[in-house]
Parts: structure tokens; C-alpha cells; sequence
């Protein structure tokens, strides 16, 4: 069975419909993965991730290799087990993170040696030290060490990048053919850097493809550019991606941000927006969003989303659930991370639901209408 099959094409955009095959299930897509980085969605347990109709989740190889560490994961028998959840995963490398670390890291063509930010002891990552630790999570999509540029870089920053991530990617496809994680059922993305250097983008697009994974990331966006120039390198960079294949946008985004790439041919998002929004009280709506903690709903008894049907929607008041806000309580960041993951995945249904009907076009425009989106005239 091949990794992702195309079901139909919107006839008006680029939006696509399609299926991703793993070896924990099928994944609908396009479709949103909530984030546990940690192996952990926060504030919410796998059984609620359930109840939401999530079909995937996405943990980070980094901090899952300082803590708990793959000894432990591995006498689980594997992330699935380790976490209870049995539907697929997918494992950033951890690149990002790593990067991040500007004055704890140091970089090489070999790899990158760092200092952990929890306790400050070396650690050293390569390609295949990266493959090795997501052979031992078992997770079903991994994806490479990769060089990923801050914002903004230079064209001679952003150019060794690129060549950095090129050379890692070919030995990252090396070691998992070697170890068998392609036996074993795991699917190897590349992930197309380049900054916002539109020859730069089509060059790493173009040698990461000769490379041939199962699936193609867009990385290095959401790092800090403007919107505008996000969605520039989405489009400079999309059409050189395999239509064969899943693609993957990397860190997108807003709900409208999420709406717009689908129209483009995203298949695939991640992002740590809902629930990191949600422990701050900010709850997302078709019209944007609604802050909890304001005043206005100290006696507002509606639903925090009139047009949600989620548990807490259903359940609780937006008076309530401010309150529990203002009382420091621990379920009012609960109920608002409910709310907006939630929020997401239904959001995916409703565009796979536009693409089968072959009116995304209207769908599309109608949303980013509603939520008063800067990207209606993008």
C-alpha cells in the first residue's frame, strides 16, 4: 500500500483530499496534528484527544531523548506504548529546538553538539544518531536533522543551510535503510529549508526531492517573518514538491493561516497555537478570538462558541470558565485547551468536507471573510 493516496483534486484551488497510510491507521487528510511535545498534549489525556477525533499526535525527538530518555521508551515497547495511544505519530527531530540554543550549541558538518537546557550536560546529535533514537519511539513519520535558518538571515547563512541540510538528508536516508525503520513501517520526510531566498528554496526543493523520501516538509517558516512572506515561500516552494506524496507545512499556524495553505495543497499541519493560546484564556471562534478573561463575560452564561458542539462548549459558560480563569484553576486551562484543539480537528473536517463537495474556493473565502483575515486579499 503506497504512504499517501490523492482522492481528488478542489476544482477551483489547489486544495487536495487525499489519505495517509501508516502502520497504527489511516489519517484523513488534509489534517491537523495536536502537539504533545513531551509526549503529552497539555492539559489533555489521550482520552479526550479521542473524544476530540484527533487521528494523529506529534512528539519532539529532543526533549523526549533528554526526558525521559530512550532507555525508558524503549523498555515500554516504543512511544505508542509509553503514551497509550495507539493511533499514529509522527517525531520532529528536535533540529529546531537544537538551533534554537544559539549560545548552547555548536555546529558542524558532522552534526551539532549542544548543552541540554534542562541540566546544561553535553550532548552530541548527527543524522543517524537522530534515526536511531526515532527507531527506538517506533513513532510512524520521522523526520530529519536538519539545518533550520533564524529570521532574518543572510543569503550566505541561509546557502550553508541549505547544503548542510541537503548532506544530512541523504545520510539520514542512508542509516534508516540500513536499520530496517523502513522494514518496521516508519516513513522518512525531507524537510525544504532556504529561508525567505526564493532560489534558495527551489534549490533545497529540488535536491531533497532527488533524494526520495515517503513524504516533503516546508520548514523554516513561522520563525519570526511576516505572514505575507511566509505564504511567498509557500508558493515559490510547493510546486516543486511531489504530488505523490503528503506535504507537510511546518509549525502553521492561525486557523485562517491553516485555511489558505490547504487552498495552496497542504496536506499536513502542526502547531502548539491551541493549546498555548488556550492556557492563556485566549479561545478560538470563526470569528476570531474570544478572551475569557475579559470583563465582558463576567456574567455572559453562553456558550464560550455558540456555534461549537465540543464538551465544553456544551457544558460550561463562558461566566464559568472565566472565573475559573481568574481563580487560578486548573480546569479553566483544561476546558479552553479542549475547546480550541477541538476547534482544529473540526476545522479540518469541515475543508476535507468543502474539497469532497468541490467547493473550497467558497469555503475558503467565506472563512477568511468571517475571521476578518489579513490573508483575504493574499
Amino acid at each position: 500500500m503506497p504512504f499517501y493516496t490523492l482522492l481528488k483534486k478542489d476544482p477551483l484551488t489547489k486544495a487536495r483530499r487525499g489519505i495517509v497510510h501508516t502502520a497504527h491507521g489511516d489519517i484523513q487528510a488534509p489534517f491537523f496534528m495536536p502537539v504533545g511535545t513531551r509526549a503529552t498534549v497539555k492539559t489533555l489525556s489521550q482520552e479526550d484527544l479521542h473524544a476530540i477525533g484527533a487521528e494523529i499526535e506529534l512528539s519532539n525527538t529532543y526533549h523526549l531523548f533528554l526526558r525521559p530518555g530512550t532507555e525508558i521508551i524503549g523498555a515500554a515497547g516504543g512511544l505508542h506504548n509509553f503514551m497509550s495511544w495507539q493511533k499514529p505519530i509522527l517525531t520532529d527531530s528536535g533540529g529546531y529546538q537544537v538551533f534554537s540554543l544559539t549560545d548552547w550549541r555548536k555546529l558542524s558538518d558532522k552534526g551539532v553538539e549542544f548543552r541540554s537546557h534542562i541540566d546544561g550536560l553535553k550532548h552530541f546529535l548527527d543524522p543517524e544518531r537522530v534515526m536511531d533514537i526515532q527507531s527506538i519511539l517506533g513513532s510512524d513519520m520521522v523526520m530529519p536533522l536538519d539545518e533550520c535558518s533564524p529570521y532574518p538571515c543572510s543569503k550566505e547563512d541561509a546557502a550553508g543551510a541549505v547544503r548542510r541540510t541537503t548532506a544530512w538528508m541523504q545520510r539520514t536516508k542512508d542509516h534508516f535503510h540500513k536499520t530496517g525503520m523502513d522494514a518496521r513501517g516508519q516513513r522518512l520526510f525531507c524537510i525544504v529549508q532556504g529561508s525567505s531566498y526564493r532560489d534558495l528554496r527551489e534549490q533545497s526543493a529540488r535536491e531533497l526531492t532527488a533524494v526520495d523520501t515517503d513524504g516533503c516538509a516546508i520548514g523554516g517558516v513561522s520563525v519570526g517573518e511576516p505572514v505575507k512572506e511566509m505564504f511567498e515561500v509557500l508558493g515559490w516552494t510547493i510546486e516543486m514538491l511531489p504530488e505523490h506524496k503528503p506535504r507537510y507545512f511546518m509549525g502553521i499556524g492561525m486557523p485562517d493561516q491553516i485555511v489558505k495553505a490547504v487552498s495552496m495543497g497542504i496536506d499536513m499541519f502542526d502547531t502548539v497555537v491551541p493549546t498555548r493560546y488556550g492556557r492563556y484564556g485566549s479561545c478560538f471562534t470563526d470569528r476570531g478570538l474570544v478572551v475569557i478573561r475579559n470583563g465582558m463575560f463576567k456574567a455572559d452564561f453562553g456558550p464560550l462558541d455558540p456555534e461549537c458542539d465540543c464538551h465544553a462548549c456544551k457544558n460550561y459558560s463562558r461566566a464559568y470558565i472565566r472565573h475559573l480563569f481568574n481563580t487560578g484553576e486548573v480546569l479553566g486551562l483544561r476546558l479552553a485547551a479542549y475547546h480550541n484543539v477541538h476547534y482544529y480537528i473540526n476545522l479540518m473536517r469541515r475543508i476535507r468536507e468543502a474539497i469532497d463537495a468541490d467547493r473550497y474556493d467558497q469555503f475558503c473565502a467565506d472563512f477568511l471573510t468571517k475571521y476578518k483575515s489579513e490573508l483575504i486579499n493574499m
